[in-house]
């Protein structure tokens, strides 16, 4: 049976989790850098949007994207390995790309990990296409793949 998970804005006491879910899933064999104390401060603006995936209190997931007024980055997302593929990844892009939306931001920016293929082929699924290359983007180790998505409506004309 599938489980729902509820989409909440996370607040400061989920900032540990964050960071460790970062530091496990996305992070892997870097120096950790989205320690409790900068999760928090990114929380803190307000322009950015912190978003928690709980399955009955539990973390499962979260995202994390700042809105600017043309762009917005998704700066992480990650579901941990216990609620993978069970749509909640998909369920915060669209929670996002929906705020995104309403706040007249159409263009959303990430980055991920090139040898990340699974990671490349999901933002793929979800209509993501490659931008460019960032080369050795995470602290100098590991090239990053850029990639974005238009929100815009089709501006396609009838005959």
């Amino acid at each position: 049976m599938t489980r729902i998970p509820e989409l909440t804005l996370a607040d400061a006491r989920d900032a540990a989790a964050i960071a460790s879910m970062s530091r496990r899933f996305i992070e892997a064999g870097l120096e950790p850098s989205w320690t409790p104390e900068r999760v928090q401060r990114t929380m803190r603006q307000e322009d950015c949007v912190a978003l928690a995936a709980r399955l009955q209190r539990e973390l499962a997931g979260f995202a994390i994207m700042q809105f600017g007024d043309q762009t917005a980055h998704l700066s992480l997302l990650a579901v941990a390995a216990g609620f993978r593929r069970q749509g909640i990844g998909r369920m915060m892009i669209a929670w996002l790309e929906e705020s995104a939306r309403t706040a007249g931001t159409f263009v959303i920016r990430l980055e991920c990990r090139i040898g990340n293929q699974t990671a490349v082929r999901f933002y793929r699924s979800l209509g993501y296409h490659e931008a460019g290359v960032v080369p050795r983007y995470y602290q100098g180790v590991e090239d990053a793949l850029r990639m974005e998505r238009d929100l815009r409506p089709s501006t396609a004309t009838l005959p």
